[in-house]
């Protein structure tokens, strides 16, 4: 997860992150990824089932029943453990998590164990009444799929009026006053709505966007052809900078983050060192600070039936299942040899990743995605846009 707005428009410092001592447990949330411990934040995708029919879903998601998700008793012991080993965060998932009709008696746990709350929604089914009772529960945050405007956003989502259900939700949102973002996962068929979403967000005064790179994972997995290529991606991340600075220029700043390819990192940076800015060497230090893709390290994931994945898109390696261990053990368990390489995987990358200059603040970028492109989780990430020459290998 890179900040754009936090490290091209100056809305953090790396003093902001020193000031509570970088531990995972006294970080505001928009600080929480320059942590120092990286205790890690979990998602949770507590069900598998969900109303719409999106082209990219990790999940493979469908509308129908799934067997053996854990219950709301098991569900409730995940998060005393969580709870118990530091995790700071808690993302409730999918699916849809709002078809768990659970969903809040579980937030409200989590949060009365001392834990934020938030939930990755497609928004559709998110009425006043519904958004009321989320707030009652303290959840921090609501993020909800957009990826497009409507023709493309309901084409991508396979279901028509899915768009204007989402904009329904997230003025529900609003209105119950709970703090929303949207979310949209770029590529070939709908990288051109980029500047409409931004302009959705000064429309709408939604304060925060996440723009994800696409990964290779479930449904997503048809799409590695569709991906951009790393032209196409520059032209994004650079457009998704301008817009980011053209809000904070006029006085209405938007938090703006990519996830899913940390090259934008050091992107970002040599950019600012090519317009002389003397923010550039901030940038470092909370690059540094960042340290990365922290699959396996910073970030987990429990599936709907309990098993333990190092993210949301590893679904085909789990660690082992929460109804035999908790997540916690699972996690310390460093006899398991991948679990011990992902806790620091610098050693363990090929090619150009190994010999890659950023490396300390990119932690070889996403191995699911070289996995699925190569075959070999440890061989470089294929999304990588920058040159040989920005790496120090020309």
């Amino acid at each position: 997860m890179i900040g754009i707005s936090k490290l091209y428009c100056a809305t953090v410092e790396p003093s902001d992150a020193l000031r509570y001592g970088r531990k995972s447990g006294d970080l505001p949330s928009h600080l929480l990824q320059f942590s120092e411990d990286k205790k890690p934040v979990v998602v949770w995708n507590m069900t598998r089932r969900c109303n719409l029919k999106c082209v990219h879903c990790y999940a493979q998601a469908k509308n129908r029943d799934f067997p053996d998700e854990l219950t709301t008793a098991e569900g409730k012991a995940l998060l005393d453990d969580l709870a118990s080993f530091g995790c700071p965060v808690v993302l409730f998932s999918g699916g849809e998590p709002l078809m768990r009709p659970d969903l809040v008696e579980l937030a409200d746990y989590a949060v009365q164990k001392g834990m934020r709350a938030v939930i990755s929604t497609n928004g559709t089914l998110i009425t006043p009444q519904v958004a009321d009772e989320l707030k009652r529960v303290g959840l921090s945050y609501v993020g909800i799929s957009l990826d497009g405007m409507e023709e493309v956003n309901d084409r991508f989502r396979g279901v028509k009026g899915a768009f204007q259900k989402a904009l329904e939700g997230i003025a529900a949102c609003q209105q119950a006053g709970i703090k929303v973002g949207l979310r949209f996962t770029m590529n070939r068929r709908n990288a051109s709505e980029i500047p409409a979403i931004f302009d959705l967000l000064e429309e709408r005064d939604i304060p925060r966007v996440c723009f994800y790179h696409l990964v290779y994972a479930g449904r997503g997995s048809a799409l590695m052809d569709e991906d951009l290529s790393h032209e196409e991606t520059r032209r994004a991340v650079d457009l998704i900078i301008d817009r980011t600075a053209d809000l904070h220029r006029r006085g209405k700043p938007k938090e703006v983050l990519t996830v899913d390819n940390h090259a934008d990192g050091p992107y970002v940076y040599l950019r600012l060192l090519r317009e002389g800015s003397p923010r550039a060497q901030d940038v470092l230090k909370l690059l540094e600070m960042n340290e990365g893709n922290s699959s396996g390290r910073g970030i987990g994931c429990v599936s709907w039936d309990g098993r333990v994945h190092a993210d949301q898109f590893w679904r085909h390696y789990s660690f082992g299942n929460v109804r035999e261990r908790p997540f916690s053990e699972i996690w310390s368990d460093l006899s398991n040899p991948l679990m011990a390489k992902l806790k620091d995987k610098k050693p363990h990358v090929k090619g150009r990743c190994s010999r890659c200059r950023w490396l300390p603040i990119c932690a070889g970028n996403f191995r699911v995605r070289a996995e699925a492109a190569t075959g070999d989780l440890w061989a470089p990430d294929p999304a990588c846009y920058l040159t040989d020459s920005e790496i120090g290998i020309a």
